[in-house]
C-alpha cells in the first residue's frame, strides 16, 4: 500500500480541526468538512488562532486546508479518511458506510472515537471494507498531544496498519499500535481508572476536587512525562509493588456505573467550565487561563522532544 498522499477529516469540531491541522502543518493536502455550516466557517479560524498563539505562519498551513461543503468532495480523491463526529455509534456506523462507499475502494477508513470499540463501528460494512478499518485515537489538543492510538480489528489488514503508523510518524506523532480491540483503547482505561477513584474519594468526604488535582499535579503528576507505571514499578521492585496491592487493592473503588457525585453535579447544572461549574467553580476567565495554561505547556515539551 503507498503512503497516503491526500487526508479527509469529517466532523471539524474540537478534535477534527485540531487533526486537520497537525496533517496540513507536515506539508499534507487536508481536506474537511461538517454537517454544521457554522462549525466549517470557521475551521480556518480556529487553525489560525492555534497557530497565532504558537508562533507559526498560518498562511502557510492554511493553504493546505480544503474546506468542503459535501462528503462527496471531501473524500473523493482520499487515501486516509478519518471520521472525528459526535460519539455516537449508529452515526458513526452510518456515516463508515457511506464513505466506504463515497471514498475511493483503496482508501483507509479510520475512527478518531475516544471510547467505542471499533469493531462495533465497522459492523455495518461489507468484509472487505473492514478490512481496511482502524482507530485513530488522537489526544485533545491533537495538534500538540503526540500520541495517536492506533486500534485494530480482528478484520484489519496488516498492511493498513503499517500504513497508518508510518504516516503517524511522518507526521511528527508517537503511534501505538492497540492489538486487542477494546472498550476504551489503552490511555482511557488507564486515566477514567483514576478518575473513578478519584471521584469515589470526594463522595466519601475524603477530600474536595481542588485537593485531588493538588495532590496529582504535585506528586506522581511531576513524574509521569519521565517515568510511566512500568518503569516505576520496576524502579521501587516489584516485590514492594506487590505488598502495596495487597494492602490497597481490597479498598479501592469498584464501581460499575457512573459516580453519584456526577450525576448530582448534572442534575444542579454545574456540566463544567462551558457552565461556570462543574466539580469546581469556573469564570469564563479562569476556564481560559486552564485552556491557555496547558496549550503552553504542551508547546513547550514539545519543543524539547
Amino acid at each position: 500500500m503507498h503512503a497516503p498522499r491526500v487526508i479527509a477529516v469529517v466532523g471539524a469540531g474540537l478534535m477534527g480541526h485540531g487533526i486537520a491541522q497537525a496533517f496540513a502543518e507536515a506539508g499534507w493536502v487536508v481536506r474537511v468538512t461538517d454537517a454544521d455550516p457554522a462549525v466549517r466557517d470557521t475551521v480556518h479560524a480556529r487553525i489560525a488562532r492555534n497557530l497565532e498563539e504558537a508562533g507559526g505562519s498560518p498562511p502557510d498551513v492554511l493553504a493546505r486546508v480544503d474546506v468542503a461543503a459535501t462528503l462527496a468532495d471531501t473524500v473523493g480523491d482520499a487515501d486516509l479518511v478519518i471520521e472525528s463526529v459526535f460519539e455516537d455509534v449508529g452515526l458513526k456506523q452510518s456515516l463508515l458506510v457511506e464513505l466506504a462507499g463515497l471514498a475511493p475502494a483503496g482508501a483507509i477508513l479510520a475512527s478518531n472515537t475516544s471510547v467505542i470499540p471499533i469493531s462495533r463501528l465497522g459492523e455495518r460494512l461489507v468484509e472487505e471494507d473492514r478490512g481496511r478499518l482502524l482507530g485513530t485515537h488522537w489526544w485533545n489538543p491533537p495538534h500538540l498531544m503526540p500520541l495517536v492510538e492506533v486500534v485494530r480489528t480482528a478484520d484489519t489488514r496488516q498492511d493498513v496498519v503499517e500504513a497508518v503508523v508510518a504516516l503517524l510518524r511522518d507526521v511528527g506523532k508517537e503511534p501505538v499500535v492497540v492489538h486487542k480491540d477494546v472498550t476504551g483503547f489503552i490511555g482511557n482505561r488507564l486515566n477514567q481508572a483514576m478518575w473513578r477513584e478519584a471521584l469515589a474519594l470526594i463522595d466519601a468526604g475524603v477530600c474536595d476536587a481542588a485537593t485531588i488535582d493538588t495532590v496529582v499535579k504535585s506528586s506522581f503528576g511531576l513524574r509521569l512525562p519521565v517515568l510511566g507505571p512500568m518503569e516505576n514499578a520496576d524502579l521501587i521492585g516489584l516485590d514492594l509493588t506487590r505488598s502495596l496491592h495487597a494492602l490497597l487493592f481490597p479498598d479501592l473503588d469498584r464501581s460499575t456505573a457512573p459516580s453519584p457525585v456526577l450525576d448530582a453535579a448534572i442534575a444542579r447544572g454545574a456540566t463544567g467550565m462551558k457552565a461556570g461549574a462543574g466539580l469546581r467553580r469556573w469564570t469564563g476567565a479562569e476556564a481560559e487561563a486552564v485552556r491557555r495554561r496547558l496549550d503552553a505547556h504542551l508547546r513547550r515539551l514539545n519543543a524539547e522532544r
